[in-house]
């Protein structure tokens, strides 16, 4: 059995697999829930000082889509679209003094952590609930700057609106960090024009790690009445966008080193296998949660601990990092390696020709019984490789 543990913000966690802040931690029963079912840690949903966002989460709303845009109907697809509106925790902060305390005390029985998501209207508010969370024993107080919710709901000059500039974020992080000793995550927003620079700034301010990253902001249709899902727009993720939060896990492991919360695109264990890869030392699970039931906390667990002896990796920290070191630094770089050539392999090619309709640099084309190959004109782009159902198609190094 590998070891599993994690270090992050000076705290062990027993496994990589944390909750996100969402409807599963918005009580205590709820956040008792997730470390029965095996998390290392849950997030409190966004502790606030505003009603406006308290009472919004009274009125959710979701739509949770197939990749026609259709509701799922309880057929949970790999890559649902999880749109919904939402708001903070529906309780404000100071209603949450003694059941944070109550959940930081059985998270410390059960080998797991309370982080305390926060999200304020004002500098001395972000401070002042930062703190709350402090006195109760919280070991990690994260910044929600990235909600998508806040640019559409009135009073809620939050979230997402600071999360975007790097220096109004260093304003709130500097304000937290001077007024807590326990270390601070800054949740980002992927509306940022470059998440890097909002990092940098967060960690020149104080912060000890960052979550990469919160939901973006979308508007869905339903085609045959002409309306919006749920009534216009609302915020919108889940496992369809892995590959962009990845992008920036990956710039941001590169560029800063700085300690990464992976967040919005994990439905499963291979999921939390690429963002450990990509530079994320722990998982944020939210939505598949909501769909599929605290259970699943466990199961990604498992399957990552059998992924890990089967590979033969010791531990997670082997794996921690590793495609992104491997990663090209630039695009000049992969101009500058060397090339392959396709080779066709006629014994397993049935001549569906799905390689030669694809090759638009005439390296492949139809034979009489076979698929005809002009190497010279190969540039080795892999499309053939891709497209071929038989596993006919390999390759050679360029001389």
């Amino acid at each position: 059995m590998a070891d599993l543990g994690v270090e992050f913000c000076d705290l062990h966690f027993k496994n990589p697999i944390i909750v996100s802040s969402i409807e599963a931690t918005n009580s205590l029963d709820r956040l008792k829930a997730c470390i029965d079912n095996g998390a290392a840690g849950a997030i409190v949903k966004t502790l606030t000082d505003m009603p406006t966002m308290a009472t919004l989460t009274k009125h959710s709303k979701y739509a949770i889509l197939d990749e026609t845009g259709e509701i799922i109907k309880g057929k949970v697809p790999r890559n649902f679209v999880f749109y919904s509106r939402s708001g903070f925790s529906s309780t404000l902060y100071e209603g949450w003094e003694k059941d944070l305390k109550a959940a930081q005390v059985y998270a410390d029985r059960n080998n797991a952590h309370i982080i305390a998501s926060v999200g304020a209207s004002s500098l001395e508010s972000w401070a002042t609930i930062s703190m709350m969370a402090e006195d109760c024993g919280v070991p990690i107080v994260e910044l929600n700057l990235g909600c998508p919710h806040t640019s559409h709901m009135s009073g809620a000059k939050t979230g997402v609106r600071i999360g975007q500039v790097p220096e109004l974020a260093a304003e709130v992080v500097g304000r937290v960090t001077a007024a807590v000793k326990i270390p601070v995550l800054v949740k980002l927003t992927p509306e940022a024009a470059n998440l890097t620079d909002v990092a940098a700034s967060a960690k020149k301010a104080g912060a000890a790690a960052v979550t990469v990253n919160s939901r973006f902001t979308g508007f869905a249709v339903d085609i045959e009445t002409g309306t919006p899902r749920i009534g216009g727009p609302a915020a919108v993720g889940g496992p369809w966008i892995k590959y962009v939060t990845l992008r920036w896990v990956h710039d941001i492991y590169s560029s800063l080193g700085l300690p990464i919360a992976g967040s919005n695109g994990i439905f499963d264990w291979r999921d939390a296998i690429s963002f450990i890869m990509s530079g994320a030392r722990i998982m944020q699970v939210g939505s598949v949660l909501m769909l599929k039931g605290y259970d699943w906390v466990r199961q990604m667990i498992q399957d990552i601990d059998a992924f890990l002896d089967e590979h033969g990796y010791g531990s997670v920290e082997e794996i921690y990092g590793m495609a992104s070191r491997n990663a090209v630094s630039s695009y000049d770089e992969q101009v500058g390696m060397g090339g392959i050539s396709a080779v066709i392999n006629d014994e397993k090619c049935t001549r569906c020709w799905n390689c030669v309709d694809c090759c638009f640099y005439n390296a492949l084309s139809r034979g009489e019984d076979k698929v005809i190959q002009n190497i010279d004109n190969c540039i080795g782009c892999e499309l053939c490789f891709n497209v071929c159902p038989f596993e006919a198609v390999s390759f050679v190094s360029k001389k």
